[in-house]
């Protein structure tokens, strides 16, 4: 579903990407894992459209979307729905409002229809009943529902979440993941995760990309994971401190 060919991104001279390939394989869900600062969430943002890249080719569905006048973009974003780090509902509209906000855009759907859709969808995720709430009002694991159900309201193909689990417990985070896989499995979406959370890498990933200094150093299941001989993913995955930092006097307990 999304091809990514010879990459290339700089920001200030720091390069972020050095011709960097991967495909993301369709109806699935492929975690992105790396150490901090390679590049995980500006991936995300050039496949979403929102960055351009300095070179190379951002494939979806066969479309390059590095060529697109933003007119032709805006229709290639209506596949998608983003599933933000911080749920980034807004303050100023109550629940209802907020996952029915798609539909006011991108839809001719009446009034009475989009709240019955809304109702359909805050079902789904489990939070029955809370249209007439305020974000200000709702637990983190609550804003973090809403906005899963407000991603995938108007049927998108691909499912962005950016840091699903930061902040929640592990009960609340257990259940955004089994939500996720759910909802994959229900409607037959691909699914793109950016995470550290190795429980939940373990749990949802059909497929774990880690990039490292530019470039995808590791692709493969959780299996292969357990197996590779990569001491970088094996680094990230056992959990071993970095040798710079040991280097610098920093000890760990």
């Amino acid at each position: 579903m999304i091809r990514i060919r010879s990459l290339n991104k700089s920001f200030k001279g720091q390069r972020v990407f050095n011709d960097l390939n991967l495909d993301i394989p369709e109806s699935r869900v492929t975690v992105i894992i790396g150490p901090s600062g390679t590049g995980k969430s500006v991936l995300m943002k050039h496949i979403l459209g929102l960055i351009k890249p300095d070179s190379g080719n951002i494939f979806i569905n066969g479309r390059d979307i590095t060529t697109m006048k933003e007119i032709d973009l805006g229709e290639v974003r209506k596949e998608f729905g983003v599933c933000f780090q911080d749920a980034a509902l807004f303050d100023s509209m109550n629940v209802g409002d907020n996952v029915g906000f798609p539909y006011t855009i991108h839809t001719k759907l009446s009034k009475e229809r989009i709240r019955e859709q809304v109702a359909g969808l805050l079902r789904d995720v489990g939070l029955s009943g809370i249209e007439e709430k305020m974000p200000s009002q709702l637990s983190g694991g609550m804003k973090k529902r809403v906005g899963f159900a407000r991603a995938i309201a108007v049927d998108p193909r691909i499912v962005f979440f950016d840091e699903p689990s930061t902040s929640l417990d592990p009960i609340i985070a257990a259940g955004l993941d089994k939500l996720i896989l759910d909802m994959r499995r229900l409607l037959g979406i691909t699914v793109f995760v950016v995470t550290h959370d190795l429980a939940s890498i373990r749990l949802i990933a059909d497929r774990i990309v880690m990039l490292d200094r530019g470039r995808v150093i590791f692709t493969g299941t959780v299996a292969d994971v357990e197996r590779t001989g990569v001491p970088r993913v094996r680094q990230f995955f056992d959990r071993q401190p970095d040798k710079t930092i040991e280097a610098r006097g920093v000890r760990t307990p």
